[in-house]
């Protein structure tokens, strides 16, 4: 399922979810979009709202549709919709641009702390079992969390917040921004394979004059133009001895800590005995 890449070049598909063309976010694609092409990246863009995407899964999603009455098993039909192509179009079509991409990117503004719903409903609907997770390998085993249907390709999320960034610092208010987009970086994109980057975060974006703008647009071309050499977030494997049978971290793994951090790679010490 997944695309081969060559190093040096992407082919991206651009996760577009804002409702208005002449926003911050919007010209922040267009720029990001003239970078890549400049740099002979391929691209394909789903802008959301301009599709009118169906944000909403529901049993309408699989052909045929259960009968009125019968239980909605959600996860078992997708899966049997996708193997027996028998999805609504609009879910077939956005499965063939994951497809053909090695690198996703999900551009949002922060709304209540996540992706508007356009987006998630996009996650729902298109990340289906048997297609993004619950795969197994020929030992049965389930792959997930670096592994999985989209293993091998990365995401990169480009949000904009209304708040300053020391608000989303180590102490700050609001949060750490990574581990407020936890839930996408890594319950969604490292659990279905993708290796997340460090997410570019617009801070302040309701008070960006022009000249905020173009440093921001500045930044955000210099980290496409090094994304394809650039190392994702390391997150740890399920499957590369770190986690117990109970997917809990080995004792020996960052000791006496907790918290979300611990699911990143550090220096540890080497188990003894």
């Amino acid at each position: 399922m997944t695309a081969p890449r060559t190093i040096g070049t992407m082919k991206v598909l651009w996760i577009f979810a804002h409702p208005e063309q002449r926003s911050l976010n919007a010209s922040l694609m267009r720029d990001g979009l003239r970078e890549l092409a400049l740099h002979g990246h391929e691209s394909q863009v789903s802008d959301l709202y301009g599709m009118g995407w169906k944000a909403v899964l529901d049993a309408a999603d699989v052909r045929p549709v259960p009968a009125s009455g019968s239980r909605f098993a959600v996860g078992a039909e997708q899966e049997r919709a996708y193997l027996g192509g028998e999805q609504s179009e609009d879910i077939r079509a956005e499965q063939e641009k994951i497809t053909w991409a090695d690198t996703l990117v999900f551009h949002f503004p922060l709304w209540w702390f996540g992706p508007p719903a356009i987006l998630k409903g996009w996650l729902d609907r298109v990340l289906v079992q048997g297609f993004a997770f619950g795969v197994r390998d020929a030992d049965g085993r389930t792959l997930r969390y670096g592994e999985g249907g989209l293993a091998g390709k990365r995401a990169l999320v480009i949000t904009s917040v209304g708040a300053r960034e020391s608000s989303f610092g180590p102490r700050g208010i609001h949060g750490h921004i990574d581990q407020v987009l936890w839930p996408l970086l890594h319950g969604t994109f490292w659990y279905t394979g993708m290796a997340a980057h460090e997410p570019f975060v617009v801070h302040g974006a309701d008070r960006l004059g022009p000249a905020g703008y173009e440093d921001v647009a500045r930044g955000l071309r210099r980290l496409l133009r090094g994304l394809p050499e650039a190392a994702p977030l390391a997150y740890r494997h399920e499957s590369g001895g770190d986690y117990d049978e109970d997917l809990t971290l080995q004792p020996w793994i960052a000791p006496g800590q907790a918290g979300l951090g611990v699911h990143e790679v550090c220096a540890e010490p080497a188990p003894t005995g």
